[in-house]
């Protein structure tokens, strides 16, 4: 393949990376617009209809620990490709679906399609970039398509609901696009994958949870998903509990909180290519901090204008968090852990709003959960401000910079 070929290969490549993940960002980031009319539709609790979001979760959770090592044993391509039909199928299927259990079952299917194709192609970054700090940058570009997804799926379920069209609508566009990416991984050509020295298999993934570097930015995505899923999942009910001081601005707030964070994540690949990263993560872990915690303090009314913004310091910290995790291993373990931290950023959006909610419920007002959440954003920021202080990772990422990545 000449260099022209090559070049527009390679975009062809980035680009069903970015659709990827704006794709399934339609499905899983609408659920604190459908969870409402969800509640409506099958008499639920807050506990109960929370499911819809857990499923989905602990189906990415379960693919990303016992399924991440496909991306190294597979290869990107067949990784990709199998979970992208698992995915196409399953969001096909929500056409037929009449209740909720049978809606859970597919969310949990679809949940798992996701954790594959997503660890692939959280490994194929590592093979398409040339350093760690453009494996960085890239990756927060790749997260501003899911954010940009993040926006145009609520947006479908709410111009449906007020045609009075299901919401299920949502999963079939979902899953038409999906097709489209399907035929173009199948006839794009992947850059060769990194072989490991060792067997690639399910006792490596055990093995990595060992490893200091993935546990301690699983940790920290664990803190971080915590908090953003406080949002999306919860905001809509935290505001509708007091719509006479909310008002107008409940109805856009989870939109204006997608928008600021799709912006902040496009900004942020620009940032992180010129900036120090861990300067960078603590100073806007600690403006979400103060967000929350005025938020608590000075009331809903506050809550319904510093939520929504603080999708704005939000917008680098998860892909940037991943993309050092990742950055930390070889190429030829970049699925194994991704996968890892994979499991422990879906374990926490299962968590977090699950334990938001049932705290919610206990006390009687969707404010308690977000004192839970002020209190994980507390801990992000103090996780965060050691790394900047010590900086742990900072041999090993030039070691494996130097000996991974070519610089051509």
């Amino acid at each position: 393949m000449n260099q022209a070929a090559s070049q527009r290969n390679l975009s062809t490549i980035r680009w069903l990376t970015f659709l990827m993940f704006m794709m399934f960002a339609m499905t899983t980031d609408s659920v604190g617009v459908i969870i409402p009319e969800v509640i409506r539709q099958f008499h639920l609790s807050m506990t109960v209809a929370g499911a819809f979001h857990y499923a989905t979760m602990s189906g990415i959770a379960f693919a990303g620990f016992f399924l991440g090592y496909l991306a190294d044993k597979l290869g990107r391509k067949k990784t990709i490709i199998l979970g992208l039909v698992l995915f196409a199928l399953s969001s096909y299927l929500f056409a037929a679906g009449r209740s909720f259990p049978f809606f859970l079952t597919l969310l949990l299917a679809s949940g798992i399609a996701i954790g594959i194709f997503k660890t692939g192609a959280l490994a194929l970054i590592g093979d398409i970039t040339k350093s760690t700090t453009e494996h960085t940058s890239t990756m927060n570009t790749v997260e501003g398509f899911f954010a940009v997804g993040a926006i145009i799926g609520p947006a479908i379920v709410t111009r449906l609901l007020q045609a009075g069209t299901s919401w299920k609508w949502l999963y079939i566009f979902a899953a038409t696009l999906c097709v489209i990416l399907i035929l173009t991984a199948w006839s794009v050509r992947y850059p060769q994958t990194a072989v490991a020295s060792e067997t690639v298999s399910l006792k490596r993934t055990f093995g990595m949870m060992k490893n200091p570097y993935a546990l301690g930015f699983s940790g920290a995505i664990f803190l971080y998903v915590a908090v953003e899923s406080a949002v999306y999942v919860w905001m809509p009910t935290l505001l509708a509990s007091d719509r006479a001081s909310t008002g107008f601005v409940a109805a856009y707030a989870i939109s204006i909180f997608f928008v600021l964070r799709a912006a902040g994540r496009f900004v942020g690949s620009w940032m992180l290519a010129k900036l120090n990263w861990a300067a960078v993560t603590t100073l806007f872990s600690l403006a979400i901090f103060a967000c929350f915690l005025c938020s608590m303090v000075l009331g809903i009314r506050t809550a319904a204008y510093l939520l929504p913004l603080s999708g704005l310091f939000m917008s680098v910290l998860y892909p940037t968090i991943n993309s050092k995790g990742i950055s930390c291993f070889r190429k030829a373990e970049h699925g194994t852990v991704a996968g890892v931290i994979l499991f422990f950023t879906c374990g926490a959006a299962v968590v977090g709003p699950l334990a938001m909610g049932a705290i919610s419920d206990r006390l009687g007002n969707p404010k308690y959960g977000f004192v839970l959440a002020t209190g994980f954003a507390g801990l992000l920021f103090a996780a965060l401000l050691w790394n900047w202080i010590t900086h742990p990772t900072r041999a090993i990422l030039q070691a494996l910079d130097a000996t991974e990545y070519h610089r051509d």
